[in-house]
């Protein structure tokens, strides 16, 4: 059986136009494949999260349905997949399938509603969906497709080491039935080596179950979440017999009997992976959102070099603007580094001095602070003058303010509410200050794009006289080793000094990030990269003693 894996980008909520998308990709490929496969929930986006509480929006995917059943009788001997919210017509639970449909020549062949609801990290399908009530494969086009949908793929020892989640294996269940080729329809969040994963859980499927295993994933970012692609086809023998590009969407044909070579890859170098997913995130949420243009505050250091470079691949170097606000202790390096790098990307560049207003701010509030030294109050001024000036560029000239903070400051409050916190989205926000500098090294592979003054100078927010964020944090990859263990691997303070650190440094980086909790929750929306990031997939409580 030939398919074709439709690899695209669907709008979460935007049915009418996923609808479209649907008819126009099965038009184009009726001819050359006896299935054209779609992604989970197509239809109405992934992850649609509480548009699924709304009657209305179901209501459209159901219409939706309709009308591909109507417009599948042009296509009599094509069969046309794709997932979408159905209703479960059952007057307990909460009445909705994650389901994959499949219809040809005006009828509905055969309905697989997803089995294993995921209700960890960034999942919350049990809020929506019901599991489920039966696992059977489907007599199409000469084979016998067990189909499955993302989580149903991921019962696998392998992936679980300390506890299995689900007692049910949908794959094998198909397996057993009868199912002659496995065929998975996925929205899997990227994080840095899940390619890998993925590839090794394809491989093994295939290869324990003797029969063809092909997956097929989304592609595109929404709001925090990436979507890398990167849909695979695996012979019986275990061998990949197709691997689709990561990170851009295509339509590929494939055949169930193709055998496989040793040659194909789905791994790449995580770097370059992560580097990838920002663009894709960064395009997608000003794209999404109906922004074409950004602006960033270049602040001469190389976080902010960093998310204009991503910013200016992103969208066009021409829609970005780069804003330099030096203020008393800004060096003249980091304005002349800053222009270097904006005209090594070709970004516009302007320098918006924020002194006068400084001094006009704190003299506004002299009889206010009674005398006291000037302290961190002062220094957060400086972050919040420029906040505002970024902000007040984005509402006259319409671009995105994007944020440039990185997860290790993020993580320990080194950031200012109303400051540099301010934007529409936190680019980097999941990316450690170690990472960000292999980021860096990855943009400047070709060539000198980020000035080597900014890579070398001493991190610093230059909000006093000779600071360096090393009078404030531990060496940076001291912090993000330790910040590892606490934020993604959950370990104890205990635990953690086991691996060799200190254990004051442990408690002072455990207790500022408890600490810091309520700053994160006014962040900007980030884009999540690692396997455990400040956003939806993790729910701290504020107040609260632990």
């Amino acid at each position: 059986m030939k398919i074709a894996l439709a690899q695209l980008n669907p709008v979460v909520g935007d049915i009418e136009g996923n609808v479209a998308l649907i008819e126009k990709t099965v038009a184009a490929h009726a001819k050359s494949a006896d299935l054209v496969a779609f992604s989970e929930l197509f239809v109405s986006g992934y992850p649609p999260r509480d548009l699924l509480e709304r009657p209305a929006f179901v209501a459209a995917a159901q219409a939706a349905l309709d009308r591909l059943i109507v417009f599948s009788r042009g296509f009599p001997k094509t069969g046309i997949l794709f997932g979408m919210p159905l209703l479960t017509g059952k007057a307990v639970g909460r009445g909705l399938y994650n389901a994959a449909v499949l219809l040809c020549g005006g009828e509905i062949v055969g309905i697989q509603a997803k089995t294993l609801l995921p209700n960890y990290d960034v999942f919350d399908e049990v809020r929506y969906f019901d599991p489920a009530a039966e696992v059977k494969p489907i007599v199409f086009g000469g084979e016998t497709p067990g189909i499955s949908i993302c989580e149903d793929a991921w019962n696998d020892p392998e992936m679980w080491p300390r506890r299995k989640l689900y007692s049910f294996d949908p794959v094998a269940e198909l397996r057993r039935r009868g199912a002659t080729v496995m065929l998975n329809i996925s929205a899997s969040p990227f994080e840095a080596g899940k390619e890998e994963l993925r590839f090794r859980l394809a491989r093994a499927h295939a290869r324990r179950h003797g029969v063809p295993f092909i997956y097929l994933n989304q592609v595109g970012a929404n709001d925090e979440l990436i979507f890398d692609g990167g849909s695979v086809v695996i012979d019986a023998s275990g061998e990949p017999a197709a691997v689709l590009p990561t990170f851009r969407e295509e339509i590929r044909v494939v055949d169930t009997t193709d055998r496989g070579s040793g040659e194909l890859n789905a791994t790449a170098d995580m770097i370059e992976s992560v580097h990838d997913a920002l663009v894709l995130g960064v395009r997608d949420y000003c794209r999404k959102t109906g922004f074409s243009s950004a602006v960033v505050g270049l602040s001469g250091g190389i976080d902010s070099a960093v998310v204009c470079c991503l910013a200016a691949e992103a969208l066009g170097a021409e829609h970005v603007l780069g804003v330099s606000m030096p203020s008393p202790y800004s060096s003249r390096g980091s304005v002349e580094d800053s222009r270097a790098l904006a005209g090594n990307l070709g970004v516009e560049f302007r320098v918006v001095p924020i002194t006068s207003v400084f001094d006009a701010y704190v003299g506004a509030l002299k009889d206010q602070f009674g005398g006291r030294p000037p302290d961190v109050t002062e220094e957060n001024i400086q972050a919040r003058i420029r906040g505002n000036y970024l902000m007040a560029i984005s509402n006259k000239l319409g671009h995105l303010v994007l944020s440039t903070g990185n997860k290790s400051e993020m993580a320990v409050g080194y950031c200012t509410l109303y400051g540099d916190m301010s934007g529409g989205l936190s680019v980097i926000s999941d990316v450690p200050k170690t990472m960000v500098y292999k980021l860096a090294a990855h943009i400047n592979r070709g060539g000198e794009v980020i000035p080597r003054a900014i890579i070398e100078k001493p991190p610093s927010a230059e909000l006093r006289p000779n600071q360096t964020d090393q009078d404030t944090l531990p060496p940076y990859d001291i912090l993000d080793r330790i910040l590892h263990h606490y934020v993604e691997e959950g370990l104890s303070a205990d635990e953690i000094a086991g691996h060799e650190f200190k254990p004051e440094t442990v408690q002072w980086v455990i207790r500022t990030v408890n600490r810091s909790e309520y700053k994160r929750r006014q962040a900007a929306p980030g884009l999540r990269v690692t396997s455990k990031a400040f956003g939806v997939g993790r729910r701290m409580p504020i107040a609260a003693r632990y």
